[in-house]
């Protein structure tokens, strides 16, 4: 027998038998990073055990002096669990219900439908949305988070929720809805109905859409409740023409337009921040517009948002001026991705010795994780002397102006179809 080759096959033994818990380690720290926060703690114990004995079995390997090909063996399978996780867990399927079409080909005498489309952010951490616009972004060939980087930007998204508790974002449009219905019924409107529906939630506007068909809709509006057109609206459109409902059921269908150039909607902000400033004249006072912003890669394929962003804030502007603001208390920034971040702005309020400070989320249309959570958090790295009143208006919200300006824009497409 030929000892020496037999004792290098059990030192290299040691090693392979390290191979399934590096593997495992790489699995379960996936699901360590993306579980529902109801699961963290079994996950991450789970996780923790593995990378324990995985770091003994390379102790031990070190002992036999196989350190090296043990840490290269642990790297290699770790990742390639990681890899292979990472891809199952990014590539499943969007399960939200999609109701069967039971609506029969032809045309009725039935009801005008609204269906009240918005982005949409579950109220407890569901990150299917994101993973639906990882996978969008690949099919445009759009750069967004490196694929290996997925899973911890997806851990990120889960700890906001974890800092907020809950997301509101839902609950307000369903509030919004609501006033939107009983503004139509206060005008003499008893006839229209109003459906609810989400990009990134239930019920997808697809699904409202033929709910309204199975209950007999002949025309339908499709409210978009989004500041621009960008690619979240063309995203809702695209599976609502999916349905093709004039050819098939001769029902028509039309989109309203977004709502950056609505003068309504601007005045809303200005008759929250009279609603907040007291006594404070209005020349001290500071208006902070943060917007979401978009990578300039992004501009390539929807320049419309980031170009209506910024116009829908300067029209906000001045509408704050003609009210008797003073345009150089007023400023834009941007949470994420642009120049500048609300530190430059907050700085620059600061120096023009403002006794109070107001800012929106003023692309977001109802409270959720941008409102509640990130642009609070960035407003709030700034070291304001304690006599500066600092106060979060957050989104648009369930304000009558709001709802005014959403009807406007549903009348305007409803004039075409009566």
């Amino acid at each position: 027998m030929n000892l020496p080759k037999l004792y290098t096959m059990k030192k290299y033994t040691i090693v392979a038998a390290g191979i399934p818990l590096y593997f495992i380690t790489g699995l379960l720290s996936i699901y360590a990073l993306t579980v529902h926060p109801t699961k963290i703690a079994t996950f991450v114990f789970l996780f923790t055990v593995m990378l324990g004995l995985s770091i003994l079995m390379i102790v031990w390997a070190a002992r036999k002096k196989l350190l090296i090909w043990s840490i290269l063996s642990g790297l290699v399978f770790f990742i390639a669990g990681y890899l292979i996780n990472s891809k199952i867990y990014l590539s499943r399927e969007d399960g939200r219900l999609i109701p069967e079409i039971t609506r029969q080909p032809g045309p009725s005498k039935g009801h005008t439908a609204v269906v009240y489309f918005t982005h949409g952010e579950p109220e407890t951490f569901n990150p299917i949305g994101w993973l639906n616009q990882f996978r969008e972004f690949d099919q445009q060939g759009i750069r967004f988070v490196p694929f290996i980087a997925r899973p911890l930007f997806i851990k990120s998204l889960r700890q906001k929720y974890l800092e907020v508790g809950q997301s509101h974002h839902r609950q307000g449009h369903i509030a919004m809805l609501k006033s939107l219905e009983t503004l139509y019924r206060q005008q003499g409107d008893s006839t229209t109905r109003f459906y609810i529906s989400f990009l990134d939630d239930e019920p997808r506007p697809d699904a409202a859409v033929i709910r309204a068909l199975n209950e007999g809709a002949d025309r339908i509006i499709v409210a978009t409740v989004f500041v621009s057109v960008s690619n979240h609206t063309a995203e809702g459109k695209h599976l609502v023409e999916l349905l093709d409902c004039e050819k098939k059921y001769g029902v028509k269908l039309v989109f309203a337009d977004p709502m950056w150039n609505s003068e309504i909607l601007a005045s809303a902000f200005v008759d929250k921040v009279n609603a907040r400033i007291g006594s404070t004249p209005k020349n001290q006072v500071a208006i902070a517009l943060i917007g979401h912003g978009q990578p300039k890669e992004w501009d390539v394929e929807f320049p419309t948002e980031t170009a209506q962003e910024i116009e829908f804030r300067d029209r906000i502007m001045d509408a704050f001026q003609k009210d008797g603001y003073k345009r150089e208390n007023m400023g834009k920034a941007w949470m994420e991705f642009r120049e500048p971040k609300p530190y430059e702005l907050l700085d620059k309020f600061n120096k023009e010795g403002v006794k109070k400070v107001l800012f929106f989320a003023a692309a977001i249309s109802a409270d959720g994780i941008h409102s509640q959570a990130d642009i609070p958090a960035l407003v709030g790295e700034y070291p304001f002397p304690p006599a500066v009143e600092v106060i979060n208006l957050g989104a648009w919200n369930d304000h009558p102006l709001v709802i005014k300006a959403i009807k406007e824009r549903i009348d305007q497409q409803l004039a075409g179809l009566l």
